[in-house]
C-alpha cells in the first residue's frame, strides 16, 4: 500500500463530489445561488478536493480562519475528467516528464495544477497513500462555475458534529463519513498524473 496514488471520491454515473472550505460570505452566496458568485474570486486559482478527510485536515475541521464553512460541490464527471486531462503535476516527476525543463514549460502554461498530498485518517494521522488536489486556474474557473456544477450542499453542521465526536469520544465514526471509493481513470491519465494502476 506504500506510495499509493489513487483518486478516492463520492461519485455516481454522471457526477462526482469535491470539497471546498470558505468563509461565511463566500459560502452563503454560493449556497443561495447554487454556484459561486461574488465575493468568490474568479481571478485566482481555486483548489477542489474529492477527499473529505484531506479537506478536514487542511481546514482543521472547519476551524481555520476563512475556512469555517465546508461545502460539498457536486460537479459533472465530464468536467472533472476535463480538468484531469488538462492537469500538470506540481513537481517534475521523473516518471512523467523527460526533464525538469519540459515540466517547467508545461506547468507554466497549464490551466490546471495537480498536487498529491499525504492522505489522513479520521483522527489526523498520516496514511501510506496520497490524496489528489486539483487547482483550477483563472483560465478555467468560469467553466467550472457555469458548466460543471450540479449543486452545492452545506456540510458545516455535520463537520462540527463529527469534530466533537473525533475529539471527545473513543468510538469510531467512520460510518458517519461520506462514502468514497476508487475513481477509475484511463491508462493515459494514470501515466500522466502518476496514478497507481
Amino acid at each position: 500500500m506504500a506510495n499509493l496514488y489513487e483518486i478516492r471520491a463520492d461519485y455516481d454515473r454522471e457526477t462526482i463530489v469535491v470539497y471546498q472550505a470558505y468563509s461565511d460570505a463566500i459560502a452563503g452566496s454560493a449556497l443561495a445561488a447554487q454556484k459561486f458568485v461574488a465575493p468568490f474570486s474568479f481571478g485566482r486559482m481555486t483548489w477542489i478536493k474529492p477527499s473529505f478527510l484531506w479537506l478536514m485536515h487542511r481546514s482543521n475541521w472547519g476551524q481555520k480562519t476563512g475556512q469555517t464553512r465546508i461545502l460539498a460541490v457536486r460537479i459533472s464527471r465530464a468536467g472533472w475528467e476535463k480538468a484531469l486531462s488538462l492537469g500538470v503535476l506540481t513537481a517534475p516527476e521523473k516518471r512523467v516528464y523527460a526533464s525538469a525543463k519540459e515540466w517547467q514549460q508545461k506547468f507554466r502554461n497549464a490551466p490546471v495544477h495537480i498536487q498529491w498530498d499525504t492522505e489522513r485518517s479520521a483522527r489526523g494521522a498520516a496514511l501510506p497513500c496520497f490524496s489528489i488536489q486539483v487547482g483550477l486556474s483563472r483560465h478555467i474557473i468560469r467553466e467550472y462555475v457555469e458548466d460543471w456544477i450540479e449543486g452545492i450542499e452545506d456540510l458545516t453542521l455535520m463537520v462540527r458534529k463529527l469534530n466533537r465526536l473525533r475529539t471527545s469520544s473513543s468510538k469510531s465514526f467512520k460510518r458517519d463519513l461520506p462514502s468514497e471509493k476508487v475513481y477509475p481513470v484511463n491508462a493515459e491519465l494514470q501515466r500522466k498524473l502518476l496514478i497507481s494502476s
